[in-house]
């Protein structure tokens, strides 16, 4: 059962009590990711998470992983388009000892110029990391195209340009204007007790600032992104207009997906690598936002090969939106969703992560009845609705990184 407190400055705890267990997690989810940065600032979002960790007016960046290596927890953190979040698991008796760290670290974090400059460092090779990730290459290169002259196109690490000019006045004020009480919610699962969810509170409600972050509409294009890299393999990214992580339709999408490319079972899989061997992986993901969002297909393989991927993928897509799903096929990948879900509900972890980016970006959480209940009322009909409207060849954009062919040859595969 899920509890919800508004703290007066509206900073929100959501609670879910677990009392079979010894641990609880927890995390400090903001409603500020790299979309809402301004231009000449991209990456600060995911810079400020680095920075975080780096020291206090109270305890240096030694001290704090000293604390948490000695509580024997785990402390982490993650940037996302439309959130960061700060995190950590701990035993339940040593929650209090382990939020204080957690909320000393959000909210007095130094931002010492010195430490900037060397953890600047470490953010660029980041950058280089993912650049040595064809894979991530050709995912993120397409959505900067798909969202290009919005903020929602830009890259969540920055790039080396705007990062060599974010100092430590630039991250005071970042935090100040877009890290709000209103924008915060703090999640906990696991076992505590009401005594640690009142420390809990009293710590966030020194939390100040007013107003909500407010997101500048995304507009999708079609686009045909080729990129040329000393690599074996060409990675190509197929995507097309999905839904919002708001719309009702998120069950059917993921439901598609899954169909499609979730599994070995899944379409893709079968008729691409199982049934003619032409790559080691190939499978589907969505990219739900909160006005927006995509449905893509990613797979890895020789040059010579990869026309005849694309047209299989191609084909594949047409006879799904030709007949709709079997119906061994709706109801395998269905009980797989479902499982997947119930499976995850096991770890303290993910409980928190679901509830704390639910409760950030929906603004309610759903009981787990109710998220099985809405995979239970999608019918192959509505699959078979949805394919026709997401799969127009029309808006389709294909992203290829390796040693692409001409344009021309994409774009009449894509016709």
């Amino acid at each position: 059962m899920y509890v919800k407190r508004v703290l007066p400055n509206g900073v929100r705890l959501i609670t879910e009590r677990i009392d079979t267990v010894r641990t609880a997690s927890v995390g400090i989810w903001v409603g500020n990711g790299s979309r809402y940065e301004p231009a000449a600032l991209g990456g600060i979002s995911h810079f400020i998470e680095h920075m975080i960790f780096k020291g206090t007016d109270k305890r240096s960046a030694r001290h704090i992983a000293i604390a948490i290596d000695a509580l024997g927890g785990q402390a982490n953190a993650f940037t996302d388009k439309e959130c960061t979040c700060y995190y950590m698991k701990v035993l339940d008796k040593r929650l209090q000892t382990g939020v204080s760290i957690l909320a000393d670290m959000f909210m007095h974090s130094r931002f010492a110029q010195e430490d900037i400059d060397l953890e600047r460092g470490v953010v660029l090779e980041e950058i280089d990391m993912y650049e040595d990730s064809p894979e991530d290459v050709a995912i993120d290169k397409l959505f900067e195209a798909c969202y290009a002259g919005s903020a929602l196109g830009r890259p969540i690490l920055g790039t080396a340009e705007t990062l060599q000019t974010i100092n430590s006045e630039a991250m005071h004020d970042y935090m100040r204007r877009y890290y709000r009480p209103a924008d915060t919610v703090v999640s906990v699962s696991g076992h505590f007790t009401e005594e640690d969810l009142d420390y809990i509170a009293e710590l966030f409600s020194h939390m100040e600032g007013e107003g909500r972050n407010q997101i500048t509409p995304a507009a999708y294009q079609p686009s045909l992104v080729l990129r040329e890299k000393e690599i074996e393999q060409n990675h190509l990214c197929l995507s097309f207009p999905g839904v919002s992580l708001l719309s009702e339709e998120r069950f059917a999408m993921n439901l598609l997906s899954s169909i499609l490319g979730g599994g070995m079972s899944s379409r893709l899989f079968q008729s691409v690598r199982e049934q003619n061997g032409l790559c080691y992986s190939v499978y589907t993901f969505t990219t739900p936002h909160l006005d927006t969002g995509l449905f893509s297909i990613y797979t890895g393989l020789g040059p010579e090969t990869e026309q005849k991927a694309l047209a299989l993928i191609v084909r594949e897509l047409h006879e799904f939106c030709d007949n709709g799903p079997e119906p061994d096929e709706l109801s395998r990948c269905r009980e797989q969703v479902k499982t997947n879900l119930l499976m995850g509900l096991e770890s303290t972890g993910t409980r928190m992560m679901t509830i704390g980016r639910s409760e950030l970006l929906r603004g309610e959480v759903s009981a787990i009845e109710q998220v099985l209940g809405a995979y239970d009322r999608v019918t192959a009909d509505d699959l078979l609705a949805l394919a026709r409207r997401v799969f127009d060849f029309s808006q389709a954009s294909l992203a290829v990184v390796g040693q692409p062919e001409k344009q021309e040859t994409y774009r009449a595969l894509l016709q």
